[in-house]
């Protein structure tokens, strides 16, 4: 049996959201779906907050409505749900662990909600063993993730960018969609010009063709592995993130890698992801690799 597809539920818009585009991925992926809500607050926040028990209830409805809602409009997808007695960031990091992917809601535009309130997003985002979808509230088919959007990809120097690529393809295969492979590149500085790589740049042809061989070598085993996707190539000269965000544009989900280590001062996920979670219109996959 496939690893389920699993949500972080708070009953929040951006939740619901984010368990709704669930569903369809589990249908694609011929999936079960797991609905999840860690109803525990940090000492903190509990001491003002509703009675435990009132919030356990509170807890078992948002699940109860949830699991009979998804179940109506996707009869084909097995819902199952778990209320957790933990606080969020340990609850979900846990149940990410054997899932395919954990998918959480954010308004994305700078605020987040939910489970992505404050830093428990972040937390949860750097620590996840498996891949982590945002998905907005709001804007309609686009801000789900439209079926027929292309899967866009970021795409770092191999082999590193291996397991974004593949999540990518795995996904598009799913969908019966193309995949968009983007790499944006910079001069380099003044300084790092010596005679090696001026020969390596004349051999090539320039910066550009060289890029492309880059791009063409890191998405070439996923074209042999999936050869029912078809695969666009696109090679930029920009920011990464201004790369990134206009060739999301229509598409149906963004991905973009992390590394799995984290640094002494907590989780980094760099620039390009932070603009891509804040600005991006569809679904975001964070996906962790070495």
């Amino acid at each position: 049996m496939p690893h389920p597809i699993t949500v972080g539920l708070d009953g929040s818009p951006e939740s619901l959201d984010a368990a709704d585009w669930a569903a369809r991925e589990a249908r694609w992926r011929q999936a079960p779906l797991r609905l999840v809500h860690a109803w525990m607050l940090p000492p903190q926040v509990a001491r003002t907050a509703q009675a435990p028990e009132v919030r356990k209830e509170w807890a078992h409805k948002i699940l109860d409505d949830a699991e009979a809602d998804l179940a109506a409009r996707y009869p084909e997808v097995a819902v199952s749900t778990e209320l957790v007695a933990e606080a969020a960031v340990p609850a979900l990091v846990a149940h990410g662990a054997g899932s395919q992917m954990l998918v959480l809601g954010s308004r994305g535009r700078g605020a987040v909600a939910g489970f992505l309130l404050g830093s428990i997003g972040l937390h949860v985002l750097g620590r996840a063993a498996c891949p982590v979808v945002l998905v907005r509230h709001g804007g309609g088919g686009q801000a789900q993730g439209a079926a027929g959007g292309d899967v866009v990809v970021g795409v770092q120097d191999p082999p590193e960018s291996a397991a974004p690529i593949e999540f990518a393809f795995a996904t598009a295969a799913a969908r019966g969609t193309g995949v968009r492979a983007v790499r944006a590149w910079a001069l380099p500085p003044v300084f790092e010009y010596g005679m090696a790589y001026l020969r390596a740049l004349e051999e090539a042809g320039g910066i550009e063709p060289g890029e492309r061989k880059r791009l063409a070598e890191a998405v070439l085993l996923w074209r042999e592995k999936y050869p029912q996707v078809p695969v666009t190539e696109h090679v930029e000269m920009g920011n990464a993130a201004e790369v990134l965000l206009t060739s999301a544009v229509g598409a149906g989900l963004v991905v973009v890698g992390r590394y799995s280590h984290r640094s002494a001062v907590g989780p980094h996920l760099g620039h390009v992801t932070h603009a891509l979670l804040h600005h991006a219109t569809c679904p975001v996959a964070v996906v962790p690799h070495d």
